[in-house]
């Protein structure tokens, strides 16, 4: 069984320890930051220490209860997986022109397999809770997700729905335009979770959740990680429609890129300050914490009643491919967090990732190791 709750945290944001982090089952540090705290629920028995949280309203002095194995309770992904068919082009075509590829392959992918992946190759202990078909893009992707690091013993295979995929059109800029097939990312899931499933969400870290599978069945994790006081993070890339209020009020943090928080507000966000406004009418919805995700210029971490945390980007010497940029960052941030950063640490952790991430061509071979985004953090 694994355990609700864990924290681990660095000094100064610039102190970073590559020795100390590449093992973090085996780091626990006190909480420094009490305003940032959640209370997580676990009823086995446990030994308590103290832990970072996501939402500022459930701010609690009582410890988080840990579990006597000394694991660290994992980051569990419920989401897509898609193989991705890459096609390197000069430029997209214009409406009615065909024009030739320079290149084309197929690589494992999807917003949940490259969140976990991420995780996994992060060196934390992750779980992905998904849907493949029976056939070679399934195989393509249970051989990535494992070779990732993560755990697949909740990744169902189905026989009536095709492995979902996208066809990724790559620019020689590095700029990617996506089409998604849902295939079984989008059908095939029961009306009701099993109870395993459940329980795996119930004893998580942290939930992290996109919108390329049901939201009947984003909505069912999420609740049942509120109701053990799991922390809910939910990347707002996927289906092009409203994010139904009962999935909303069980969301500790959205993330957002800009084009995704103009759509899902129907407000400009051009500007810093129209990003703001657009961040208030998702505070209304009743989302605490936004994490905007702003492409080359950076991130931003909105949390209800405080000044934004900015973040930069962390420059990288060459832009191959930014397909699964966003999954590295949101996954990092979230890796980050269940282990006790601090907020401004989160964010620099995630931008070191995702500087990783854009200088390797396909999402999930582009997600970066540990030792790597610490090395970058290290030297900036």
């Amino acid at each position: 069984m694994r355990a609700g709750g864990i924290s681990a945290t660095l000094s100064a944001s610039k102190n970073w320890n590559p020795t100390a982090q590449n093992h973090p089952t085996n780091q626990i540090h006190e909480n420094l930051n009490p305003k940032f705290q959640i209370q997580l629920k676990n009823p086995r028995k446990v030994s308590p220490i103290s832990c970072f949280a996501l939402n500022p309203s459930k701010t609690s002095n009582q410890p988080i209860e840990k579990d006597a194995t000394n694991k660290p309770p994992p980051l569990v992904v419920v989401g897509s997986a898609n193989a991705d068919i890459y096609v390197e082009i000069d430029r997209l075509p214009k409406e009615g022109e065909t024009i030739s590829a320079k290149n084309g392959q197929t690589l494992a992918g999807g917003k949940g397999a490259n969140q976990a992946v991420c995780g996994g190759k992060l060196a934390y202990p992750t779980y992905f809770v998904g849907q493949v078909g029976e056939d070679a893009h399934g195989n393509l992707i249970s051989e990535a997700l494992k070779n990732g690091g993560v755990h697949i013993d909740y990744l169902n295979v189905v026989s009536d729905a095709p492995t979902g995929h996208a066809v990724v059109m790559l620019q020689s800029d590095g700029q990617n335009s996506i089409i998604i097939v849902g295939g079984a990312n989008m059908s095939c899931w029961p009306n009701t979770l099993s109870d395993e499933n459940l329980e795996l969400v119930k004893n998580a870290g942290i939930l992290l959740l996109q919108r390329e599978i049901p939201d009947s069945v984003n909505i069912q994790v999420a609740k049942a990680a509120r109701s053990a006081g799991v922390p809910v993070i939910l990347d707002a890339g996927g289906v092009d429609s409203p994010i139904p209020p009962e999935l909303v009020t069980v969301v500790d943090i959205l993330s957002p890129n800009e084009t995704e928080l103009s759509r899902l507000t129907k407000m400009p966000t051009e500007d810093f300050e129209q990003i703001r406004q657009a961040v208030g009418k998702c505070h209304k919805m009743g989302v605490k914490q936004v994490l905007v995700k702003l492409g080359a210029k950076g991130s931003a971490l909105f949390s209800e009643g405080e000044e934004p945390i900015r973040q930069p980007i962390i420059s990288a010497p060459k832009v191959v491919d930014t397909t699964g940029a966003g999954d590295t960052f949101t996954a990092a941030f979230a890796v980050a967090l269940v282990e006790g950063k601090s907020r401004d640490e989160c964010l620099r952790f995630a931008a070191a990732a995702a500087s990783l991430c854009i200088q390797v061509k396909g999402a999930i071979p582009s997600m970066p190791e540990r030792k790597s985004v610490l090395h970058l953090l290290q030297s900036h």
